[in-house]
């Protein structure tokens, strides 16, 4: 039998590099003072919302001395001034490491410091954003959210304690799982994803839709959030490949109109994977295989409809108006750069590439909202 010689070769730096340190299981951030001291720090700064304040003093108190201050800044979308500010302040304290406490948005700030600064980050994740796993971060700045990549940014140590999700509301939830899911399917297809971290991305798919419906209906339940806070971790350590259209979209609308990470998602996957099905069958075929569906796009919609997201863009305030610039934002917050930093979300063998056509043909069908493949 004749045989296809098989050659790859994935981009080098952050691609594909997951953080070096991870310690999982509910109760595991009472460790936080070991794991700052295990990178030889001992003035941490912590960062969070301030929605999270109050539990950033809780970790602030029990590491004592190791906390230089509590810098609840953190926003949605990562605007630039926020982290400038963040930056500035991390120097003013002579901070040494920098504590995430909380979802994308404290990740995020922190590795925006990251970005200018180099100082390491502990993340201590409470959704299912998986922003913890990479060394990615969008940052916004003129109402435009662009991508940008450095091995700084990714952080050096993650502990996963489910028990920091427990009060997470179920809604939120479900949002942010469906965050964790549009990272599988939208790495999967790509040729920058190595073979080793693909797996991540099946199983990571698999135990979000296994998960998210008795998660919805027992948000309290610590061995749901514990599955759920696994599959986020696989589902980043995916991310780490790349990513292309969804993130596209989902960016446009968190970065330009104010839709919540999430929600953004959520609310366009199930469109985006009707179009993946098309250009990379094999890829999906692969995580509908996982779900144990034979229709990928309907599921996903169900999946969200049956949470209590939103399925349709008027539900978020994306007006058909809207779609033409959304389409130019989109298309081009991520293109080919000259600085090398910034993602390039059409890398070489992409097949399906971030284009115009394929960008409205996303958001018209989610502005109807319609269920993929008709109802069931």
């Amino acid at each position: 039998m004749s045989r296809t010689l098989r050659t790859f070769a994935h981009p080098a730096g952050v691609h594909n590099a997951t953080p070096p340190r991870i310690v999982f299981g509910p109760g595991s951030s009472a460790t936080l003072a070991e794991e700052i001291r295990r990178l030889k720090a001992d003035r941490a700064m912590i960062v969070t919302t301030p929605g999270r304040a109050s539990l950033g003093d809780e970790f602030a108190t029990a590491v004592g001395d190791l906390c230089v201050g509590l810098l609840p800044e953190a926003v949605s979308q990562v605007p630039v001034e926020v982290t400038s500010r963040g930056v500035d302040k991390a120097a003013s304290r002579g901070a040494d490491c920098l504590v995430a406490i909380g979802g994308g948005a404290a990740t995020g700030l922190c590795k925006g410091i990251a970005y200018d600064t180099g100082l390491p980050i502990i993340a201590v994740p409470t959704t299912y954003s998986g922003s913890e796993m990479t060394g990615y971060c969008g940052m916004t700045e003129n109402g435009v959210k662009r991508m940008r990549q450095r091995l700084a940014m990714r952080p050096s140590t993650v502990i996963y304690d489910a028990e920091l999700s427990q009060a997470l509301p179920a809604t939120i939830s479900a949002a942010s799982a469906m965050n964790a899911l549009a990272h599988c399917v939208d790495a999967i297809y790509l040729p920058s994803l190595s073979p080793l971290l693909a797996p991540a991305a099946i199983e990571g798919a698999r135990i979000i839709a296994d998960t998210l419906p008795a998660l919805v209906a027992d948000p309290s339940n610590i061995s749901l959030r514990n599955e759920m806070l696994y599959a986020a971790y696989l589902s980043g350590a995916a991310l780490t490949g790349g990513y292309g259209l969804q993130h596209a979209v989902a960016h446009m609308l968190g970065g330009s109109y104010g839709v919540e990470h999430g929600t953004a998602h959520a609310v366009v996957l199930p469109y985006v994977t009707e179009q993946l099905v098309g250009s990379a069958p094999e890829a999906m075929a692969r995580i509908a295989d996982a779900i144990g569906t034979d229709d990928l796009p309907g599921t996903i919609w169900d999946l969200a409809r049956n949470a209590g997201l939103p399925t349709g863009l008027d539900e978020v305030g994306f007006t058909p108006d809207d779609i033409e610039r959304g389409v130019l934002i989109a298309t081009t917050a991520d293109a080919p750069p000259t600085d090398p930093d910034i993602h390039n979300a059409n890398r070489a063998g992409n097949p399906a590439p971030v284009t115009a056509e394929v960008v409205r043909s996303v958001l018209q069908a989610a502005s109807r909202g319609v269920r993929p493949g008709g109802p069931r």
